[in-house]
Order: C-alpha cells, then structure tokens, then sequence
C-alpha cells in the first residue's frame, strides 16, 4: 500500500494526526495578530500582539485599538473600508506612531471575519529585524572608521601632549599661585584630550569578547542600585522582570557598562520631578535571524528594555542616534551609545530605539546560554549517555 494510500486509509477511519488548537497556531507566527470588534475593540490577539503592544491579551480585552494607535492613524481608515467592502486590504511600510507604541514601520494586513459581522482581523509585522541589524553595522562600520584614524594619530597626538603636559609641571614648581592656576589647567586638558583618545581606541578593537552565563537581573539590579547611590537619586525605578528567564551568553562587565550608560543617559533626560525609569525583561517566542554570508540563525529570545518618560531624542538625531560624536548634551563626547552599539553587536544581539514625547525606549535583545545537550557514544556495544564536554 503506497505511502498515500495509507493516509487517506486513516483519514477514513479517524486517524491521523489530532487536531491543533488554534491559538497554538496563532501564537507560533511571527507577525501581530489582532481581532476587533465592530467597535473596534480588542477581541483576541496572540503573543506576538502582546509583545508589539506592550500588554497581556487579558488587559487588552475590551478595550478600544486607540488606546494604542491613534484614532487619525491611516490603520483606522482601511479597518473601515475592509468592513465596507467586505475584502483584504494590505499596505507596507506604513509608519504607525503613538505616546504608548512610540514610532513602528510595519506591513499591515487587514481581513474581514465573514463568521463574525463587522469583527476585523490586523496582522502586523514590524520592519525586518535584518534592516536593523544592518543599520547597527553600518554604526559600528562608522565608528571604526573615525577611531582607525584616532589610533594612526594616537602615537603622533599623545608624545605631544605628554611633552607639554611635563613641561608645564616643570613651570609649576617656579611660577606663582596665579600662574600655577594655569599650569594647572593645561595639564587637566592634556589629560582630558588623551582619555577621549583611550574611549576611541576601544572601537578598533576586533578580539572576540569573552562570553558565558549572565543572569541580566543581576547586571540591572547593580545598575540600578548604582543610580539610585549616586546620579539617580531623584529618579523613580519600576522594574518589571520576567524570573523565569534563562541566563545571557554575555560578558557581564562589558554588559554592566552598557545599561549603566543606558541608565545614566535616561537619568539625565526624566525631569528633576516625577522623573521615571522602567526596567523590563521579557522572553520573545520565535526571535531568530539570519546572519549575513553564512546558514546560521541566531536566536535572540531574550529582551531588556530601559524606558524613561524623558522629553524624547530629537527626530534629526534620531536616524545617527549610535554613531559616534552624536549627542544632545552640552559636553558630551557623543561615544557613550556608539559604544553601546559595538558592544551589543559583539554580544551578537540587535539594539533598537523608539522615542517621542515623555517615552523614550531602547530595546536590546540577547541570545541566551544554552544548557549542553548530552550525546549519546557506544561503548562495547551499548549506547550510554555522557554529558558534553
């Protein structure tokens, strides 16, 4: 009996593979899946939804879509011209901006329920995280290019600079209290100058970072604990964790560096009162991405949010955000997010922002230490198990 023969034999009779729950289905795509009612009210959404809008099915249930997407938004118009010609409407790279979203490049797919009157069914699926990874290249591309020069000219700008600065302590023991001052202040500045050039140094270095299990509660609670000791004083911390997670495949000193800058960089932009910082880890089903010129996926599961209700980054800076010498503050180097965004790729991780008034939000997702799989040797003709090496 050939191999058709036979499933048709138990299709029949009832057999074959049972049958999969919807919501199963549903909550392993991933694209966000949302369900209105005819007054636009959410209805069902899967995990993906959860995770695009920052909320539980069970909190969303109910409650109206402009919660999330404004009422003007071009989404609410095409929801109506679905329900009034009753066919599929698609757009692609639509920009969807709002205060609890922030600013999302999505392809938006809106389909009528037949079973259901004027209930509506959305599926979003944000910009591809390759474009992103990408852009994230193009930074750190940047930023090697500006420090390869910075250390060519390391050798020739920092003899100088020691030579002046030796020379003005050679005159500071002959001068004044008032020339002392400035003797003073040019061996502050030659200093100043040849610890910038140290920060730009750090980008040019391609040795691979040394990486193992991270629990990344640990790193954020030192962070946090940090701020609140020192520059975070009048801010307000909520931290929303997820105790489940597994541990990152990181490196917990460069790791600790990058939400401190994060946190700091947020601390400085909450206003004096009522200044707000929200930690958040969560576990992101179905995160994986191809990595350029090979057949690896990279599956990046785990994310960490840091959200301030700051002022938000100016929309010019916005594109250039992690590229180096870019920064909103007075005396700012401009290579706290560069660095950020070297060490994120190092980590094989992907960062991204969204930011408009009083929400700002920066999102790093990480690939996770895996436990090693045990495999399976012969050994005088019986199979035992033996863990990894």
């Amino acid at each position: 009996m050939s191999s058709a023969t036979a499933r048709a034999a138990r299709r029949r009779r009832g057999g074959g593979s049972p049958a999969i729950d919807g919501s199963l289905i549903l909550n392993a795509l991933p694209s966000a899946v949302v369900v209105l009612d005819g007054d636009n009210r959410v209805v069902s959404l899967n995990m993906a939804g959860e995770d695009l809008i920052g909320a539980s099915a069970a909190y969303a249930a109910g409650r109206p879509l402009s919660e999330w997407i404004p009422e003007d938004s071009p989404v609410t118009g095409m929801i109506e011209q679905a329900r009034e010609t009753q066919a599929s409407l698609s757009d692609y790279d639509l920009v969807i901006e709002s205060p609890k979203l922030g600013q999302r490049t999505v392809n938006l797919q809106i389909s009528p329920i037949p079973e259901a009157p004027d209930h509506v069914a959305l599926s979003l699926q944000e910009r591809s995280i390759a474009f992103k990874m990408h852009r994230q290249l193009t930074y750190r591309g940047a930023a090697r290019s500006v420090t390869a020069m910075a250390s060519m000219l390391a050798h020739e700008v920092k003899n100088p600079l020691s030579g002046i600065r030796g020379a003005a302590q050679l005159l500071e023991q002959s001068v004044g209290p008032d020339d002392a001052t400035l003797t003073r202040l040019i061996c502050d500045e030659t200093d100043r100058i040849c610890a910038l050039v140290d920060r730009m140094e750090v980008f040019s270095d391609e040795r691979p970072i040394q990486r193992g299990p991270v629990n990344i509660h640990e790193v954020l609670e030192r962070c946090r604990r940090i701020a609140q000791n020192g520059f975070g004083k009048h801010v307000t911390f909520v931290e929303r964790y997820d105790p489940s997670l597994p541990p990152v495949l990181g490196n917990r000193d460069l790791l600790v560096q990058v939400f401190l800058n994060l946190v700091k960089n947020a601390c400085e932009a909450v206003p004096k009162e009522a200044g707000e910082i929200t930690l958040t880890t969560s576990y992101r089903h179905g995160m994986r991405v191809a990595v350029a010129g090979s057949r690896e996926r990279l599956h990046l599961p785990l994310q960490v949010t840091v959200q301030d209700n700051g002022p938000g980054i100016p929309e010019e800076l916005r594109g250039n955000l992690f590229e180096p010498f870019v920064t909103t503050k007075i005396n700012g180097s401009g290579l706290g997010l560069a660095f950020v965004a070297k060490t994120i790729a190092d980590h094989g991780g992907v960062i991204e922002v969204d930011s408009v008034a009083r929400r700002t939000i920066f999102r790093l997702t990480f690939p996770i230490a895996e436990e090693p799989k045990p495999r399976r040797v012969r050994r005088r003709g019986s199979a035992e198990m033996e863990g990894a090496l």
